[in-house]
């Protein structure tokens, strides 16, 4: 497997991509070839200061880097030489499978998209999240590709996370919601009130419309919305995250007594603490892209840059875009008399 690692992209680059590449190059000898696209000079230091010489890497040299107060497509277009751009090239040309980028989102997706272009069928790709759960985690699309969304783009986002939710996470038939304000199909807003409607004689395992408070009491393996409510979603669970357990430090660490429940609770502690932390599920993968690209998290350390690479892999491992392509030309075959068709 060839991955190209967007170098420049994150808060803290090129020292904790690098430090990350190391990680992963470590722990996966199936690992062929990692390139790291950026500049050659200060990706040289950060190996050098690592005495990293492993063989499998390749710098590829790019003088660009996307801020992130920048306009995504406007970056794309005029920054050639952008990590970014020259990271999604290597896929392109056929030179790596994947790319994974911590850098400004909207320029990896639009960098994605203008290059690789959609899946024949897909109109806009969708970001997957992992979500946890008491007892497993569930996928959360679109986690902030498409800010506004169509009926159609909804049920498209559908079919690739119950794809990728059956052959990457293992679920059959997963069930699949659409997030709303109500259980009823008559709650919401106009988009899914009529994604409902496509959802319910999709063929999918459709278990109706989920509200906030079921996401992690009553899950699907799949819940679907848009990219601005998944977005929200996200962010405010990690911040919900955040806070419990600095709340937890401060209350149990008041007193001795408290201190030594917290000492003998500390396993427990450290395995939800491990669940809920971002850095463990790396990267989420942009699906509807004729390519692999993972999106990491803007803060990513060299740990979640690591599985963001290992996510990389598992992508391509499960190879998930065959199989999107087959579920959605399977449903616009099914439909392509409705007078809605999934575009």
């Amino acid at each position: 497997m060839r991955i190209a690692l967007d170098a420049m992209g994150g808060d803290y680059a090129p020292k904790n991509t690098i430090e990350g590449a190391v990680l992963a190059l470590k722990e996966f000898p199936f690992l062929e070839k990692l390139f790291l696209v950026g500049d050659t000079v200060a990706i040289g230091a950060e190996l050098k200061r690592l005495d990293c010489k492993d063989t499998r890497i390749e710098i590829f040299h790019a003088s660009e880097v996307v801020s992130m107060k920048e306009s995504a497509a406007k970056a794309v277009r005029h920054k050639k030489d952008a990590s970014i751009c020259r990271a999604v090239d290597l896929i392109k040309n056929g030179s790596a499978h994947a790319v994974v980028s911590a850098g400004h989102t909207g320029a990896a997706v639009a960098a994605a998209v203008l290059k690789l272009r959609t899946l024949k069928g897909i109109e806009r790709p969708a970001i997957v999240c992992l979500l946890p759960t008491e007892r497993n985690v569930f996928v959360l699309i679109d986690g902030g590709a498409n800010p506004d969304s169509t009926p159609g783009n909804l049920v498209q986002f559908a079919i690739m996370g119950s794809v990728f939710s059956e052959h990457v996470l293992g679920y059959k038939s997963p069930s699949v919601a659409l997030m709303s304000i109500g259980e009823e199909d008559t709650k919401g807003n106009d988009v899914t009130k009529e994604a409902f409607k496509l959802l319910k004689v999709s063929g999918l395992n459709f278990r109706g419309n989920i509200e906030g408070h079921d996401l992690f009491e009553n899950p699907a393996e799949v819940v679907v919305c848009d990219g601005f409510t998944g977005n929200v979603v996200l962010k405010t669970s990690e911040a919900i995250a955040y806070a419990i357990f600095s709340w937890l430090k401060h209350e149990l660490f008041k007193n001795p007594i408290r201190s030594l429940g917290a000492k003998l609770a500390e396993g427990a502690f450290r395995s939800i603490r491990k669940k809920t932390n971002y850095e463990e599920y790396g990267g989420m993968p942009l699906l509807g892209v004729n390519g692999v690209c993972i999106i990491a998290h803007g803060a990513s350390s060299p740990l979640a840059i690591k599985n963001a690479i290992r996510a990389a892999t598992e992508s391509i491992k499960h190879e998930i875009n065959p199989q999107i392509l087959r579920e959605v030309q399977s449903y616009n075959d099914k439909f392509a008399a409705a007078p809605t068709p999934v575009q």
